[in-house]
């Protein structure tokens, strides 16, 4: 079972984005310098493991869904370590955030579609999705973690 808690992913994005505006140009302040603009939010960095973390939140709603289907102890939890990962990962970043919970919510009606009942095979689904979701987050913060 994955751990999404415990699991430490460098939010990578953040940095980049302090360097960007630690590089920005700056402006003497003097008598022509123009009036203070709002606030533009810089662009999305790109974040080199955006496609294997969508996957892991699409495993993460498979799981979700199986597990609760099949009434498997903790089966909320999947659904809790979603939202861990939305907070750590896409905190201000909307469409980030609405990446992910699409790819979450991807997961959960890909199986809704097809089980309305615990049977074997969903089981079996479950297992393989977990360890999916287990090999992803392993590589995902050894890869690209401290």
């Amino acid at each position: 079972m994955v751990n999404v808690s415990t699991g430490s992913m460098i939010p990578v994005r953040r940095v980049v984005l302090s360097l960007l505006v630690l590089a920005g140009p700056t402006m003497a302040q003097g008598k022509n310098t123009p009036p203070p603009q709002e606030e533009i939010a810089p662009p999305a960095a790109i974040v080199p493991y955006d496609d294997k973390l969508a996957r892991l939140a699409e495993v993460l709603g498979s799981v979700h869904y199986l597990r609760t289907l099949c009434k498997a102890a903790g089966g909320d939890e999947w659904r809790k370590g979603m939202q861990q990962l939305l907070d750590s990962e896409a905190g201000n970043e909307p469409q980030r955030k609405e990446k992910l919970t699409a790819a979450f919510n991807r997961g959960y009606r890909a199986f809704a579609s097809v089980y309305t009942d615990c049977t074997p095979a969903a089981i079996v689904a479950e297992e393989r999705y977990r360890n999916e979701g287990a090999t992803l987050a392993t590589e995902i913060t050894s890869r690209f973690g401290n």
